[in-house]
C-alpha cells in the first residue's frame, strides 16, 4: 500500500515538473526550457551523489563545491590540447618537482614508522623531513611555474591538457573526486558529524583556492574557454541542408532551431547518465549493502557491535557519492564550454544541492531527482516570476516612482526569498521531503 502511494506521488510530481517546463517553453521560449532541463539533469545527478552519502549513511558533506570543481578541472585536463611552448618552458621542472615531492612524502611515512621507538624525537624527525622536502619542492617547481605562466599568458599561460574527447572527463572527473574523497575520508571520517561538515567545507575552499591561483594548472581566474563539445556546433547545423529545409517548411528560426537541437543532444547524454546512476543507486539501496548502510546510519553503535567496520563503510560511501558529484561537475563544464574557477560558490554548489536533497526526500533516490528538478526550476524562474509579481503590485504607480524602481531593481533577490519559502513549506507540510524514504 505504501509503495503504491509513493509511486502515485512520484508520478504526480514528475507530471507537474513536466507541465512547468512545457509552460516555460510556450510562455518564454523552448531554448530557455531546454536550458533548464539540462541544468536540472546535472543537478539531479549531484543530488544522487549527496543522497548516497547523507540518505544512505548519514554523512554530512559540505565540500560539494570542491568535488564539482575537480570534475570541472577534469574537463580542461582531458579535452584541451597541450601547450608545447609551455611544456618546453617548464613542463620538465614541474614533473621533476612532483616526483621529488612524492619521494619526500614516502620518506616521511618511512621515517614515521622507523622512528616509533624514539618517542618525541619521532615528531622532530618527521618535521625535519617535511621541511626539507617542502623547500626542495619549491626550489624546483617555482622557476618552472614562473616560466609556464609567462609563456603567452594572454592566450595560454598553462600546460594545457591531453586533447582527448571531453566525455572521457566525466569518468576522470569522478576518479579525481574519488581520490580526493579517499584522502579526506582517511583523515576526517573519524570526526563527529558537525566536525566532518566543517572539515569538508574547509577542504573544498582549499581546492577552489588552488584552482584560482595555480595558473600553470588551470589558468586560474583567467578561465579556460572554448572546450570541445561532444555534440554538434550551432554554426555547423545551420549549414546542413536538412535543417535549412525544415526551418523553411515550418517557418522556424534557423538560429533558434539549431540551438534547441544542440541542447536536446546534451539532454539525451545527461539523461542517459542520470538513468544509469539512478538505476545503480536503486540496486545498491535495495541490496544487503544498502540495508547495512541504513543500519549504520540509524545506529552506529549497534552496527559496530554486530561486527561491521563502520569507518570503512563510511569511507566507501563517501568516495562513491563524491565521485558522482565530480562526474556531474565535469558534465556542467562540458555544457558551459568553459572552466571558470571563480564561479564555484558555496551557495550554488553546496547549499542549493542540500536544499534539493532535503526538499526532495533524503534516503529516496526518486525524491532526490525530483528535488533537483523542482529547486533548480524555481531558482531560475524565481527572478522573472518575482519581476512579474512586482510589476502587478506596482501597476498603479508611475514608472519613475522611487519605490517601484527599487522593487524592480531588487527582483533578482526574490530567488533567495523563493528558496527560503519553498524550503519552509516543504519542511512544514512534508517534513521528510516530497517523496519520503520508504521503510522496508
Amino acid at each position: 500500500m505504501m509503495d503504491r502511494l509513493m509511486t502515485n506521488r512520484t508520478s504526480i510530481l514528475f507530471a507537474v515538473m513536466t507541465a512547468l517546463i512545457i509552460f516555460v517553453g510556450f510562455v518564454q521560449s523552448w531554448n530557455v526550457a531546454f536550458t533548464i532541463i539540462n541544468l536540472c539533469l546535472i543537478s539531479a545527478i549531484m543530488t544522487l551523489g549527496v543522497n548516497i552519502q547523507w540518505g544512505y549513511a548519514g554523512l554530512v558533506n559540505f565540500g560539494l563545491m570542491g568535488f564539482a570543481a575537480l570534475g570541472g578541472f577534469a574537463g580542461v585536463l582531458i579535452s584541451m590540447p597541450p601547450v608545447p611552448g609551455a611544456w618546453e618552458a617548464g613542463g620538465m621542472g614541474i614533473l621533476i618537482g612532483l616526483l621529488v615531492g612524492l619521494g619526500f612524502i614516502i620518506a616521511a611515512v618511512m621515517v614515521w614508522h622507523k622512528t616509533a621507538h624514539l618517542g618525541r624525537l619521532q615528531h622532530w624527525a618527521l618535521a625535519a623531513v617535511l621541511v626539507i622536502g617542502f623547500f626542495s619542492f619549491r626550489h624546483i617547481v617555482d622557476p618552472a611555474v614562473a616560466a609556464i605562466e609567462s609563456f603567452e599568458s594572454a592566450k595560454t599561460g598553462y600546460l594545457g591538457g591531453f586533447g582527448l574527447p571531453i566525455m572521457l572527463s566525466w569518468v576522470i572527473g569522478g576518479v579525481l573526486a574519488a581520490g580526493v574523497a579517499w584522502l579526506i575520508g582517511k583523515i576526517s571520517l573519524g570526526l563527529r558529524s558537525d566536525y566532518l561538515a566543517i572539515a569538508t567545507l574547509g577542504i573544498s575552499e582549499i581546492i577552489i583556492y588552488a584552482l584560482k591561483n595555480e595558473e600553470w594548472l588551470s589558468r586560474g581566474v583567467k578561465n579556460v574557454t572554448g572546450l570541445p563539445r561532444p555534440v554538434p556546433y550551432e554554426i555547423d547545423l545551420q549549414e546542413t541542408p536538412w535543417l535549412i529545409e525544415l526551418t523553411n517548411t515550418w517557418g522556424l528560426s534557423l538560429v533558434d532551431t539549431s540551438s534547441i537541437i544542440v541542447k536536446l543532444c546534451y539532454a539525451v547524454l545527461f539523461t542517459a547518465v542520470l538513468v544509469g546512476i539512478y538505476h545503480l543507486s536503486e540496486i545498491a539501496l535495495k541490496s544487503p549493502w544498502g540495508r547495512m548502510m541504513r543500519a549504520i546510519r540509524d545506529n552506529e553503535v549497534s552496527a559496530e557491535a554486530m561486527g561491521k567496520d563502520v569507518k570503512a563503510k563510511h569511507l566507501q560511501v563517501f568516495i562513491i557519492g563524491s565521485a558522482i558529484v565530480g562526474a556531474a561537475g565535469a558534465m556542467l563544464t562540458t555544457l558551459d564550454g568553459q572552466f571558470t574557477p571563480a564561479s564555484y560558490q558555496p551557495l550554488r554548489y553546496t547549499f542549493l544541492i542540500w536544499v534539493m536533497v532535503i526538499a526532495g526526500g533524503s534516503g529516496n533516490n526518486a525524491g532526490s531527482v525530483i528535488g533537483g528538478f523542482l529547486i533548480w526550476f524555481f531558482w531560475i524562474e524565481a527572478e522573472p516570476l518575482g519581476l512579474w509579481i512586482i510589476e502587478m503590485l506596482t501597476a498603479g504607480l508611475a514608472d519613475d516612482n522611487a519605490l517601484k524602481m527599487h522593487l524592480i531593481e531588487s527582483a533578482a533577490h526574490t530567488r533567495f526569498m523563493m528558496m527560503g519559502l519553498v524550503l519552509i513549506l516543504v519542511l512544514r507540510f512534508s517534513p521528510k521531503g516530497l517523496i519520503p524514504e520508504v521503510k522496508r
